[in-house]
Order: structure tokens, then C-alpha cells, then sequence
């Protein structure tokens, strides 16, 4: 059975990022279920806001390349996406604008064909970032993503975490390690 090559990262710049804190949990869970994980930032990879005139003048940008490109050679997504005005983040909709552009002599959405996702959210908040997952999923499912059907949401998120960025909740942590497994288990089975 083939393995699951999951590209894990969250939809924050921020340093203190609780959905930071909440991908890096996931990822390690990921693994343990037997799948091969490449945990990024988006941090690192800076871009100019999506525009069909830049990407006329300038081509795409040599970081959207980079990130296209790991989103190609990987087979599953494990995203968290912190909610702004109950939506997702503009750098995390930027991203995958930007990486759903199709090259000359290449299927459209090639980056995103095929992939399978677990999405999850973190907030301070009593509903833990739920309203912003709603349209993750939509975008992630109109470009070609098959979404799994459970996500995980953090509320007051910032109780949750030790000081080196550990989750301290069993009960959560034990609902990311089911998602987890699930998404690889499902991987494993449509790669075949």
C-alpha cells in the first residue's frame, strides 16, 4: 500500500500562532500513524496578493512555484486555518490561489487534484474557528480536494497548550490522533 506524503502547514504568519501550535501537534500524530510528513510555514514562503496582471507581467512568483510544487509531491493536505471575520486567513486563500495556477502543458488545479485534506482550527474563542473551516472546505472541495468529513476545532485554544507548545488536552489530542489516522488510513486505500 502506498504510503501518505501529507504536507502539513497552518493558515498564520504568526510567530505565537495557535494553529501553529495545533499543525505541529497534528503532524506529529500524522506520523505516528505511519505517514510521511513535511510541516511548512507559510511564513516562508512570501508572495505577492494574487493578481491576473502581476502573473501576466511577472509570471508566478518563484515561491508560489516552491509551493506548488511540494503541494504536487505530496498526496494529502493536514491544514489549520485560523478564522478572521468567520472566514479563513488572506494569506492562507492567497496560497492557494497563487498554487492552484496552472502551467502551460499541465491539468488544471494540478496541485490540488487527487489530494485528500483533514482541516482543523484553533481560537481563542468559544467556537474554536468553525465558521472559517465552512469555507475552507468549499474552496478545498470546488478545486478537487476530497475533505474528510470530521474536523477538529479548538476552542479558548490558548488554555490548551503548554509553554512549549504541547497540548494538554487528552480528549482533543486523542480526536486529532482518530483524524489523523483516519486521513492516512484513507490515502493508503485510494492510492492502493
Amino acid at each position: 500500500m502506498s504510503q501518505a506524503r501529507i504536507l502539513a502547514f497552518a493558515g498564520s504568519t504568526r510567530k505565537a500562532s495557535l494553529n501553529k501550535q495545533l499543525i505541529a501537534a497534528a503532524a506529529k500524530a500524522a506520523e505516528r500513524a505511519g505517514a510521511k510528513v513535511t510541516l511548512i510555514d507559510l511564513a516562508d514562503f512570501p508572495m505577492p496578493i494574487f493578481d491576473q496582471d502581476y502573473e501576466a507581467e511577472h509570471g508566478m512568483p518563484e515561491n508560489a512555484q516552491k509551493l506548488k510544487q511540494l503541494f504536487i509531491e505530496h498526496n494529502a493536505l493536514l491544514v489549520a486555518s485560523p478564522e478572521y471575520n468567520s472566514s479563513v486567513s488572506a494569506v492562507l486563500k492567497n496560497a492557494i490561489d497563487w498554487v492552484s495556477r496552472r502551467a502551460k502543458g499541465e491539468p488544471m488545479k494540478a496541485a490540488f487534484l487527487g489530494k485528500t485534506a483533514a482541516i482543523m482550527a484553533a481560537s481563542p474563542g468559544g467556537l474554536g474557528g468553525i465558521r472559517g473551516l465552512v469555507h475552507l472546505r468549499s474552496i478545498l472541495q470546488n478545486i478537487g480536494v476530497l475533505v474528510m468529513p470530521d474536523q477538529i476545532t479548538l476552542s479558548e485554544a490558548h488554555t490548551v497548550f503548554d509553554d512549549d507548545g504541547t497540548l494538554n488536552n487528552e480528549r482533543k489530542q486523542a480526536s486529532i490522533d482518530a483524524l489523523t489516522e483516519e486521513l492516512v488510513e484513507t490515502v493508503r486505500k485510494l492510492q492502493g
